[in-house]
């Protein structure tokens, strides 16, 4: 799997930001419980705040550290490949020995500073082992297990929306419609009919999965947000600025057209089809904002969307595989140095009343 500069650099601000949660959330639980304690007079006389604290420390940027880099992207990725019960159990099971292993330093470290002796005496492995069957060691246990879930369940959600999607959403920034202007790309899988009915309808299901998989990584990388996927097609938007920056609509369909290309062999083998697929992309103001009671979700609304699909539509007119409006393509002025604009004219696309001037990317 490819990984480059800029998945690394999304991969670690996760990791960071994970560290500095359950760190927070450990270290906030060590105080509450501190201050129940005092309040209650309940505090042992010998009670040492600072070595508390630090062992508290320790094992939070531990346990922040691993799962943020490690264990939290295992654990995603039992949940995309099993069964979700099947996911659930090696994650409660890799969760388990993770535990234990982190309790195991933490304890070390406060019995050997608490009683001076070495941290693989006799005296600190009694003192670690009554600790695992003590209740604080249970309560422990249980307290990480939500704020693992719950960490895991708010990627997963964010993975669901798309990225830099579910911030705005826990903000209400879409609670009431708002007017954007954004880019829209319609992507979709040429000949996709003739395909379903060589391969079967479930050997064909894969075929979407596959599909939809390999390009995900270049929608990521250009910042795309996948608004939906309908059958063999999927609906990429972008934030105008974001799309025009460093080329990130035109890089995206570049980008996966490369990803499809470099499973060619793949797909061949297992489906005796390659994927080749046509886009259109248009700009423009739309509205958006959270629709539904019994299903939430954000959509947009405009003349914007309706008209990238009949865009889309006039590739296999125009014996293209990338259309644009003229209206994006005059923003999108800083292409590549190895691709070049090529204007096809004007068409009259159903449901508009004046005519679209196309034009399509060609290497130079």
């Amino acid at each position: 799997m490819e990984f480059t500069k800029q998945q690394f650099w999304f991969y670690a601000r996760r990791a960071l930001w994970v560290l500095i949660a359950w760190v927070l959330i450990s270290n906030t639980i060590f105080y509450f419980e501190y201050k129940t304690l005092v309040e209650n007079n309940a505090l042992a006389s010998d009670f040492d705040f600072i070595l508390s604290f630090t062992s508290y420390l320790l094992v939070s940027v531990i346990a922040g550290f691993l799962g943020g880099t490690i264990t939290l992207n295992v654990m995603e990725w039992l949940v995309r490949k099993y069964a979700f019960w099947k996911a659930i159990v090696l994650i409660v099971v890799i969760y388990v020995f993770v535990a234990v292993v982190i309790s195991f330093i933490g304890s070390r470290y406060y019995f050997s500073d608490y009683t001076g002796a070495d941290a693989l005496s006799d005296e600190v492995t009694r003192a670690s082992q009554n600790f695992f069957s003590s209740w604080m060691f249970i309560k422990n246990m249980i307290i990480w297990l939500f704020i693992v879930l719950g960490t895991l369940i708010v990627l997963m959600i964010n993975d669901k929306f798309g990225p830099g999607v579910f911030p705005d959403y826990l903000k209400g920034k879409y609670f009431h419609p708002k007017r954007e202007e954004r880019v829209f790309m319609f992507a979709d899988i040429r000949d996709a009919t003739t395909i379903a009915e060589k391969i079967g309808e479930e050997k064909y299901f894969s075929f979407l999965k596959d599909f939809f998989g390999h390009i995900a990584p270049a929608i990521q990388k250009t910042y795309g947000e996948v608004y939906q996927y309908v059958g063999d097609e999927v609906v990429i938007t972008w934030k105008l600025g974001k799309g025009l920056k460093n080329n990130n609509t035109i890089q995206c369909f570049f980008r996966m057209q490369k990803a499809v290309q470099k499973h060619k062999t793949y797909y061949i083998e297992k489906y005796g089809y390659l994927p080749e697929f046509k886009a259109g992309i248009h700009c423009g103001h739309v509205m958006v904002g959270e629709l539904g009671k019994i299903k939430r979700d954000i959509a947009f609304s405009g003349d914007v969307l309706n008209t990238t699909a009949r865009i889309q539509a006039q590739c296999n007119k125009k014996g293209v595989d990338i259309l644009l409006s003229e209206e994006f393509a005059l923003k999108n002025y800083n292409l590549p140095a190895n691709k070049k604009l090529k204007a096809l004219g004007t068409e009259q696309l159903k449901g508009k009343k004046e005519e679209v001037a196309l034009m399509t990317i060609e290497r130079v």
